[in-house]
């Protein structure tokens, strides 16, 4: 068996146990986010779970690289899993880990085109927005200047720099904050773009099966000329084996 057959067999045993851990990273960050006034004791507890949690999908990143027979091109389409191992390591985007969760949701989606797009581009852009305004909210609320101090804030700007409106009434003032914001503007133009190009994709497969189906017609309509025409000259071939027949009697009785 290939390296990369034992690679995908074991992303395949092990895809549910890190979701189940991305999501327990996830939360145990949005809690000690959105509740800064927890107990001590609990406000520890979460950390530990996060900082326990990413070398877990360090290791599951080296492990799956290891076992790839091309490196290289596992990195290339990998891309989004190795920063999700590497940016974590900034506290503001830790909370890139979820990417995990859209990575395997997308497999398991339907198979059309539109139904296909539909779903990802939801999932994508939900995890996308409540992602951002945790870790844009953790970058600045400790700021004295900072505009962004409730997830409502957050929200409210992350909702207006992914859909590209930006008013201007919420801004990052910090530079994790700008780091953040500079990833959600890519995030956004990007599913910009997945979504322009299946929508292309979408009318070209459109036009192209209507294409076929009239170059079936026009095949079906050929089809049936050549058909009608054969039969007529069957029925002239009948007709004039009929005459010269009938002439060939009409010869033998004058004869006889």
């Amino acid at each position: 068996m290939t390296k990369d057959a034992l690679r995908r067999r074991y992303e395949e045993a092990s895809q549910w146990p890190l979701i189940a851990l991305a999501v327990l990273f996830v939360a145990a960050y949005a809690w000690g986010v959105l509740r800064p006034d927890l107990p001590d004791w609990l406000l520890t507890t979460l950390h530990v779970v996060t900082v326990v949690a990413w070398p877990v999908f360090l290791a599951d990143y080296a492990l799956r690289l290891a076992l790839a027979d091309h490196r290289w091109q596992f990195v290339r389409h990998n891309w989004i899993d190795g920063l999700a191992v590497v940016l974590p390591l900034l506290r503001p985007l830790r909370i890139l880990s979820l990417v995990r969760v859209a990575r395997v949701i997308d497999r398991r989606l339907t198979t059309s085109l539109h139904g296909r797009v539909a779903a990802y581009v939801t999932l994508t852009a939900s995890l996308v927005v409540f992602m951002a305004s945790l870790a844009e909210l953790d970058a600045e609320r400790g700021d004295p200047d900072a505009t962004i101090t409730t997830f409502g804030d957050a929200l409210w700007w992350a909702l207006t720099t992914i859909t590209t409106v930006g008013y201007g009434d919420r801004y990052p003032v910090t530079g994790e904050g700008r780091l953040v914001a500079g990833l959600l503007m890519v995030a956004g133009i990007a599913l910009l773009g997945t979504v322009t190009a299946a929508v292309a994709s979408w009318f070209v497969r459109r036009v192209a099966d209507a294409a076929r189906a009239e170059d079936d017609a026009a095949d079906a309509a050929a089809d049936e000329a050549l058909r009608a025409e054969l039969r007529a000259l069957t029925e002239e071939v009948r007709r004039l084996r009929a005459e010269l027949t009938g002439q060939g009697r009409v010869e033998l009785s004058e004869r006889g």
